[in-house]
């Protein structure tokens, strides 16, 4: 069968490359793909990315069934568009989407449900939310209502660095965000300490099947110093996320959210993230939901998960996931992003890569910001690579990845040097 994963990033690499192992798969098409699904076995990049031309190249390849990677085409209602032409997908539908596409529906949905997560007001108008942080004090959590590649959430330690989030949000537009019809909103929500942890599940409407759990890295620099990004490393399992906290994460968030999605005219289905924040008895908090894998998460889960990826997917858009049990690999997988110069504010792009290691047992190096000109390698995004290791522990992990991102060279490359930091700690 042939199988087609909509995306360019380094999520879309991984979904792509562990298809591309299933013996039921010819070949993986991934629209419009990077450098290294370009060089990836068994796997071809489709350069479309208009829905109606993806869904004709569907029906006239015969394409078996479609994943969808990042978030911008499933708010576009892509699913949607899919169904109706009776193809196959995996992924939420538009209104499901808004989980993740609308942090005020999130927030809203969450206080109607029951849900767990800190206490927020939304705000339009600028000068009603400078009052309002003016009123409650430091620290503050500001994030932008729309689609913002992961970069619109500002942890804001000072009055001073809430009033400029607000100014970038509401009043500049500095992430780039994608407004819905309300258009510009702030949700300014109370800090909440912990540990961060990545929840994913799988969800057919009615049945969910949790991923291995994982932790992400935000912040550009070690020790958790320096500006929000999208992800500057991951790894799994996360030892914060206990036996206990992953039945208490099920019960009390996962499935009243699947649930109350279905009641209000949403059945659910796809990848559900549901960012944690887990205080030092257990106790998890709402972040923030998103609508597909996590990048980088997606790398080490990826490279744990034995089960074929082809058939849990078919379970899924089937409505048969109580019937799919998955199996992991006991080691621990650590990725570690490799960055571009400025990133996450102002990357600087096209440089050349070299010194990219083979594809090992233990390793793999997942392309997101890449091009392939000429068989040359440059970089093209603001994450360019995500190295991601297997090790017995996160410590041994950890040391492969490191030896294989030392191998790599483009100008101005940034990575942090602790990824993993945490579980090593403990």
């Amino acid at each position: 069968m042939k199988i087609l994963v909509i995306g360019s990033g380094g999520r879309e690499h991984a979904l792509a490359w562990k298809l591309a192992q299933s013996p039921r798969v010819k070949k993986v098409y991934v629209a419009p793909g990077n450098g290294g699904t370009a060089t990836e076995t068994r796997v071809e990049n489709l350069p479309i990315t208009d829905p109606q031309q993806l869904a004709d190249f569907c029906i006239a390849e015969d394409i078996h069934l479609t994943v969808v990677g990042p978030e911008a085409p499933l708010a576009a209602g892509i699913v949607d568009y899919f169904r109706m032409r009776r193809l196959r997908i995996f992924g939420p539908t538009q209104g499901a989407a808004q989980l993740e596409s609308s942090k005020a529906f999130a927030k809203a949905f969450m206080a109607r449900h029951g849900i767990p997560t800190a206490a927020h007001r939304t705000f339009s108008d600028a000068a009603e939310a400078h009052a309002y942080i003016d009123t409650h004090g430091a620290p503050l959590v500001v994030k932008a209502d729309g689609l913002a590649a992961g970069k619109g959430v500002v942890v804001a330690l000072t009055l001073a660095d809430a009033h400029a989030a607000v100014a970038d949000m509401l009043e500049h537009n500095t992430y780039g965000v994608q407004h819905g019809e309300d258009g510009a909103r702030v949700v300014i929500e109370d800090f909440l300490d912990g540990e961060e942890a990545s929840f994913i599940v799988l969800v057919d409407g009615r049945n969910v099947v949790p991923l291995a759990s994982s932790q992400d890295h935000k912040r550009l620099q070690d020790e958790d110093r320096g500006p929000n990004t999208g992800g500057m490393g991951a790894y799994s399992p996360a030892p914060v996320v206990t036996p206990e906290v992953h039945a208490r994460v099920m019960r009390e968030i996962i499935l009243p959210t699947v649930q109350g999605m279905a009641a209000e005219g949403h059945d659910y289905t796809g990848f559900l993230y549901a960012g944690l924040m887990i205080d030092p008895q257990g106790h998890a908090k709402t972040l923030e939901f998103n609508c597909r894998l996590g990048d980088p998460e997606t790398q080490p889960i990826l490279m744990r998960l034995k089960s074929d990826l082809v058939t849990v997917f078919d379970a899924a858009i089937d409505g048969k996931l109580d019937k799919m049990e998955l199996q992991w690999d006991r080691r621990t997988a650590l990725a570690v992003v490799m960055a571009a110069p400025g990133y996450p504010e102002a990357p600087r792009l096209g440089g050349a890569i070299s010194g990219i290691p083979k594809h090992a047992d233990d390793l793999h190096v997942f392309h997101a910001g890449t091009r392939l000109e000429e068989g040359k390698l440059h970089t093209s995004g603001g994450r360019v690579l995500a190295v991601t290791a297997l090790g017995d522990s996160v410590r041994m992990a950890q040391t492969r990845a490191y030896v294989g991102v030392r191998q790599i060279a483009f100008e101005g490359m940034q990575f942090r040097q602790d990824i993993g930091w945490r579980a090593i700690k403990r």
